[in-house]
């Protein structure tokens, strides 16, 4: 008796992992999808300039489309289904919209040693005052930013990095800024305070790394 017990509930085991991945796949979004996560997508891909169609709920071609051209923008395979890495990926891109917008809000601010606030920042202050709006938490000062992250090669850099420099013989990180995309970041400087600036000679012989901090 003991024993069909055993064995009984070993079947019943093997009967949930066999029904774990297709629960999974279910959350994947394609044609003929019809609920409020297609909203949501919709809505979205809307705020970040693609076109899906009506917001209705509906994830028809228009939708595939617009999910395509996302997929192909990030880099990943185009075959029009709302997947985990594509979420991954959109959720990151909204994200990103949204410090490159606070953080270009602020361009024109004056430069104040020791500020962090849009009444005077320094460098670090501007970077840890722009991602704080946006719920990341950075440390105070540049070297301590330069710390924390995952490392970004330059010619892997996307916006919403952290890019690092430094003007010291020593090597010491001394400034830092957000990369913004078409090989511009937006920094807090002495002489400008906030402003564009692109990689010129003068920015790549100081430039040192970058972070991903989200």
């Amino acid at each position: 008796m003991k024993k069909r017990l055993i064995l009984f509930a070993v079947l019943i085991m093997l009967s949930v992992l066999a029904i774990t991945p297709t629960a999974h796949a279910a959350t994947l979004l394609k044609v003929g999808t019809r609920d409020s996560s297609v909203q949501a997508l919709q809505s979205d891909l809307k705020t970040l300039g693609y076109n899906p169609g009506p917001v209705d709920g509906i994830y028809g071609i228009k939708t595939k489309t617009a999910v395509q051209a996302f997929q192909q923008s990030a880099k990943l395979q185009a075959d029009g289904i709302y997947g985990p890495l594509t979420e991954q990926a959109l959720t990151r891109a909204l994200k990103t919209q949204q410090i490159l917008s606070t953080a270009q809000n602020y361009t024109g601010a004056p430069y104040l040693w020791g500020g962090n606030t849009p009444s005077g920042f320094d460098c670090s202050g501007f970077t840890q005052y722009v991602f704080a709006k946006n719920g990341i938490t950075l440390p105070r000062v540049s070297r301590d930013q330069y710390n924390i992250g995952t490392p970004v090669r330059f010619n892997a850099l996307q916006p919403g990095d952290l890019v690092i420099f430094s003007f010291l013989s020593s090597g010491q990180v001394s400034h830092v800024g957000i990369y913004i995309g078409d090989n511009q970041f937006l920094s807090a400087t002495t002489s400008k305070g906030v402003i564009i600036s692109s990689f010129s000679p003068y920015w790549k012989n100081a430039y040192i790394g970058a972070k991903r901090v989200y």
